[in-house]
């Protein structure tokens, strides 16, 4: 009688150890499941940090490549934007499955808003790129054309001048002659009532033609000047006449002849005669009396 209610005891003893053992063993791959889970949760964590601090980095590296004030601005607040949600990220564990899931799908929207200004800035460094070449173009022609102008300019001067100085009228054939009271030549200074100066302005194609009035200056041996027949500019200097006379030149050599009435005491010595037309000395030749 014994035997059999023993009997039925150990089978259900059995069956009891065996729930015992099944159910420890059920908990404890329960456990290890959670575990692996939460460590899984951290490592999507950590990578979701590092994106947003890769995302926070390049807005930064952005903001040295793009010169645009409004752009600068606008990536300023997309960077800060991505570094507060990486602080909530930092302060929120990992088994808070329902903000994490939120903070992931800004990510996304911060993933999606830093490509389309990498793309746009790119496009911008493209452009600027292509303007900087074109500006590079356009100066190196304008450089190129300015050297042409200054060229032209330098030669247009270089053949002004020699025209210029072409065009310059001449005194030929000078001569300087002291006159008695009867108009004959003398050398002696006491004799001396005139002074006749003749030369002709010789033939000149380039010259302009027209009315020219010619001076005259006589320069003593004490460095005096004789007559007083008006200034004229010569050299950016007023110089004073001892005289002048206006006649027409055609371009063909034209003689003329001048006349100083001696109207102030004369000094033995060599006088030098210098004549002037258009504003340049055209001629000059000495002249002594005893």
């Amino acid at each position: 009688m014994k035997k059999k209610i023993l009997i039925p005891l150990i089978v259900i003893g059995a069956l009891l150890i065996g729930s015992v053992v099944y159910l420890a063993m059920s908990l404890n791959k329960q456990k290890q499941a959670n575990q692996a889970m939460q460590e899984l949760a951290e490592i999507d964590k950590k990578e979701m940090e590092n994106e947003y601090r890769q995302f926070s980095d390049q807005y930064s590296e952005m903001m040295t490549k793009i010169n645009n004030d409004s752009i600068v601005a606008q990536l300023t607040a997309e960077q800060e934007k991505t570094q507060r949600l990486l602080k909530e990220l930092q302060e929120t564990k990992s088994s808070d499955a329902r903000e994490i899931a939120r903070l992931k799908k800004e990510l996304a929207t911060v993933r999606a808003v830093l490509r389309s200004y990498v793309l746009e800035i790119d496009s911008l460094n493209r452009l600027n790129q292509n303007l900087v070449e074109e500006n590079t173009r356009v100066k190196g022609q304008y450089e190129e054309a300015t050297r042409q102008i200054q060229g032209l300019n330098s030669e247009k001067a270089s053949l002004s001048e020699k025209v210029a100085i072409a065009a310059q009228l001449d005194a030929i054939g000078i001569t300087i002659t002291a006159k008695d009271k009867r108009g004959h030549a003398t050398k002696k200074i006491k004799k001396c009532k005139s002074i006749q100066v003749d030369f002709s302005l010789a033939k000149n194609v380039t010259a302009a033609s027209g009315m020219k009035t010619v001076y005259v200056r006589i320069v003593t041996p004490t460095g005096g000047l004789l007559g007083n027949a008006g200034n004229f500019n010569y050299e950016n200097k007023s110089l004073q006449a001892s005289m002048k006379k206006t006649v027409e030149y055609g371009g063909q050599e034209t003689p003329v002849t001048m006349y100083w009435n001696v109207t102030q005491a004369l000094v033995e010595g060599t006088y030098t005669v210098s004549i002037f037309a258009d504003g340049n000395m055209i001629g000059s030749k000495s002249y002594t009396i005893d």
